[in-house]
């Protein structure tokens, strides 16, 4: 999760201002979740930013806990006017301190493509939901046109690095492969930046439970785990 880190601390101060040329891509995002948002819901969201999501949807649940790995996003996501509902906190998506089924639903906006290792972060979203819960994961979806390696390119010369290039169905086989069950994937955004709005369910079976304990069981051997 480090790899990124330094981009977005130093990013930080300019990010929302930035993120308002992509405001009316999430209000869509926030139209198309809102209905699945019930007042007896607790939320938990993975790479929050300056709180995009957070601070216009956590008013229509009785919690919504924002994480970032980053704290100068925390720290300006904090300035802002938000519900008492709503709770900034500085976590690393790899390594989530709540217990098992602790949410009715986990958002992960725009990250997974940013993250080196989106499948960790998406095993502990499998762990904190409760079954039947939900997964929204908003992700940009480019392809591999291109103009999609171009415009990748551009963004990797100011630091900003994407390590992974999905189209919609791609993403949807990467989260079916790691237990969850699509309900919804609609396209939103525009033609030079596709977004796919997943929804996803976390429904275990056996297979589902097996694959999540094998991915547990990975990361205990991995060295690097053992070591810190």
């Amino acid at each position: 999760m480090d790899d990124n880190k330094q981009f977005w601390e130093r990013f930080s101060r300019h990010y929302a201002g930035f993120m308002r040329r992509s405001q009316a891509t999430y209000q869509q995002i926030c139209k198309a979740m809102r209905p699945f948002l019930k007042r007896d819901m607790d939320v938990l969201e993975l790479a929050c930013g300056t709180g995009q999501l957070s601070i216009p949807l956590s008013p229509c649940v009785r919690s919504w806990e924002a994480t970032d790995f980053s704290s100068e996003m925390i720290r300006q996501a904090k300035k802002q006017v938000y519900s008492s509902r709503l709770h900034f906190s500085v976590q690393d998506a790899t390594k989530l301190p709540y217990g098992p089924e602790s949410f009715d639903a986990v958002v992960i906006s725009n990250a997974l493509h940013v993250m080196p290792h989106p499948e960790k972060a998406l095993a502990e979203a499998w762990r904190v939901l409760k079954p039947g819960g939900w997964l929204f994961a908003p992700t940009f979806v480019w392809g591999k046109s291109r103009s999609a390696r171009l415009r990748l390119w551009f963004m990797g010369l100011s630091g900003f690095r994407v390590y992974h290039v999905w189209t919609a169905g791609e993403l949807m086989a990467y989260l079916s492969e790691r237990g969850y069950s699509i309900v919804r994937h609609p396209l939103l955004g525009s033609s030079l930046a596709p977004l796919c709005c997943l929804m996803a369910r976390k429904i275990p079976d056996e297979r589902s439970a097996a694959r999540q304990t094998t991915f547990q069981s990975a990361q205990l051997d991995d060295p690097k785990v053992k070591k810190e």
